[in-house]
């Protein structure tokens, strides 16, 4: 187990490490000069060799590239040119609002997938299977923008339940903090609702056909013990993975709904740095998306050994 560990932990940092690279190269080594991206062309010469002398455009790109990841490792991240404050502390703040936004999806998803999908595959072929199917159809179909301007007109506009935007901050409560992300959070997770339901279902019946179902209904169990016994737990592989994967787009693909919802999260930063052309900010925010999405996938590939025992060795729980 801990060999496996250390196997994927040593393809985490490669990967991470190849991230580097490209962002690095896309950015700051391929024909263009970043001071004038970021400037544009009506700038002066002095202050485009001012930016260029702070952003170390004077030295090797090997040199700037080795600077970097050293301050990395150090969480030194930089100064945002356009907000003028470090980004790290930018990060750090945006992080507070898209980590708990993709959260919250992800368990509004998951608790309506999984009763849902287990509930279809219990019910196959019958009207509760094709009734659930349809919603899932339905559901993939609707973009998350689109419910989300819809939910707003709904909810905060007419109804005026719950705020249409903006987040007040974790320190005015967490009642209210969790009301306005509630829809933007919904939002999200409608969609991936309907995905995970589909591969719940389907895990479910897989597993119901295996020989093991079929010994433990001959021995006397019903249907429903059955499957919450021994079926369940064992298609729970599949759903992890898709979990895995969802988080991971929640995370780094909230660029929109954070722009619906005027949430200042990391998806919002990174759209307000690319206009702004600070190109700082966008190196390193994509760099520590793609770390957060790396750590959730090897939290998955852990996940796998404790649900599954044949993937320990061969070590029965």
């Amino acid at each position: 187990m801990t060999e496996v560990l250390a196997r994927r932990l040593a393809t985490s940092g490669l990967v991470l490490l190849a991230t580097t690279l490209v962002v690095f190269i896309v950015l700051e080594v391929l024909p263009g000069d970043p001071a004038m991206v970021m400037l544009g062309t009506s700038a002066s010469e002095e202050t485009l060799s001012a930016l260029r002398l702070q952003m170390g455009l004077d030295r090797s790109a090997v040199e700037r590239y080795l600077d970097w990841l050293v301050n990395l490792v150090r969480g030194d991240l930089g100064e945002s040119y356009f907000f003028g404050v470090p980004v790290a502390d930018l990060v750090s703040q945006r992080l507070s609002v898209t980590l708990p936004l993709a959260v919250f999806a992800i368990l509004i998803a998951t608790a309506l997938a999984l009763p849902l999908g287990i509930l279809a595959a219990s019910r196959h072929r019958g009207p509760t299977d094709l009734g659930v199917s349809a919603l899932s159809q339905v559901g993939m179909s609707l973009p998350s923008f689109w419910l989300g301007i819809l939910m707003i007109q709904l909810f905060a506009v007419k109804l005026g339940w719950l705020p249409a935007g903006r987040f007040p901050g974790w320190d005015t409560g967490l009642v209210n903090a969790l009301r306005s992300l509630l829809l933007p959070a919904t939002a999200l997770a409608l969609p991936q609702a309907a995905i995970l339901t589909r591969v719940v279902r389907s895990s479910v019946l897989e597993v119901l056909r295996q020989d093991y179902i079929r010994a433990a209904r001959a021995r006397g169990l019903s249907p429903r013990a059955a499957l919450w016994r021994h079926g369940v737990r064992n298609a729970l592989i599949p759903v992890i993975t898709i979990l895995g994967l969802q988080f991971s787009f929640l995370v780094s693909g909230t660029i929109i709904i954070e722009n619906v919802f005027s949430l200042p999260g990391l998806g919002r930063l990174i759209k307000q740095a690319i206009d702004q052309r600070d190109l700082l900010v966008v190196k390193n925010v994509v760099v520590v998306l793609t770390a957060m999405v790396v750590f959730v996938n090897f939290i998955v590939d852990v996940s796998y050994r404790w649900i599954d025992p044949r993937l320990r060795g061969g070590r029965r729980v």
